[in-house]
Order: structure tokens, then sequence, then C-alpha cells
């Protein structure tokens, strides 16, 4: 098993912002701009949120990701829902298993905070992204979010009891 650290931090901190804009970096090469979705620090200030950061042995942050809670509204969540945010992996970290760390890390976390479903959305031009979720017992469910209206959104979801 790869050795690394994983570390609970601010969505604001340098290490994630540095990470969030690469990708960023690569929504824009995958779709042709960023990800629009409102983003703040607070959403992921526990117990309504978490944001955690995937360091290397040498101290270097490879991969990162948060939720938020999030309970039933007009953009389509539903009461309990934990949103899957900014998860990513740096390009030279791939294949190690990372993803799936910090994804099984955030599905407890999030269940310990009482939230009921993890729910994310992500791109039919992410088909890595796509076959980690359903991997991880992630299902087709009603879109919601920023993105529910768009063709190439995907949205998925998991009981976490």
């Amino acid at each position: 098993m790869v050795t690394v650290e994983i570390r609970t931090t601010r969505f604001d901190h340098p290490d994630a912002m540095k990470l969030n804009d690469l990708v960023q970096q690569e929504y824009v090469l995958r779709y042709g701009d960023g990800d629009l979705t409102t983003m703040d620090a607070a959403h992921f200030a526990p117990p309504q949120g978490l944001y955690l950061l995937v360091y290397d042995t040498d101290g270097t942050p490879v991969a990162s990701g948060g939720w938020r809670a999030q309970d039933a509204s007009p953009e389509g969540f539903t009461d309990g829902d934990a949103e899957v945010k900014r998860m990513f992996v740096v390009p030279e970290a791939r294949g190690r298993g990372l993803a799936r760390r910090l994804l099984a890390e955030l599905e407890s976390t999030a269940a310990a905070a009482g939230r009921q479903r993890m729910v994310l959305e992500t791109g039919l031009k992410q088909p890595e992204a796509i076959r980690l979720y359903e991997s991880s017992g992630y299902a087709p469910v009603d879109k919601f979010g920023y993105y529910r209206d768009h063709e190439l959104s995907v949205c998925m979801g998991k009981p976490l009891s």
C-alpha cells in the first residue's frame, strides 16, 4: 500500500487552492471551462463538511476532495445529502489508489457526521471518474446542482447507512 498522509484542512488553504487551480485547468481542457459551482471555505467547515488533502511522503500535496452538507433544495438535493466536491489526483500520482482511499475517508466522515447519502456530479468527459464511482457502489440519481440541466452532467449517489 502506498504511504501517504491524509490531512483535514480548509478549502482555502494554499495547498488546497493549488490543487483546485489544477483541477480547474483539467476541466477547461475537457469541457472548455472551469467548474462554475459556487464554493466557499465555510461550506467545508466541520460538522457541516470536511476538506481533505493527501500528501506524498515528501510532503507534496497530490490529491484533494471534500464533502459539504446539503439538504432538500430547489437545486435537487435531498435532506441528509453530503455532496462530494473537488475530487482530484495530480496526474503523476494517478493509478496508486489514492482517489479510492480519499473517497472512502470522505464517506466515513460524512456518515459519522450524520449524513445519509453521498452524492456527486461528474461529467461524461471524465470516464475514469465514473468508473471509480461505479466500482465504489455509486449509481445514477436524479440530477442536482449547478449543472443539473447540462447534457454532459452525470449525477451519482450512494447510501451511507
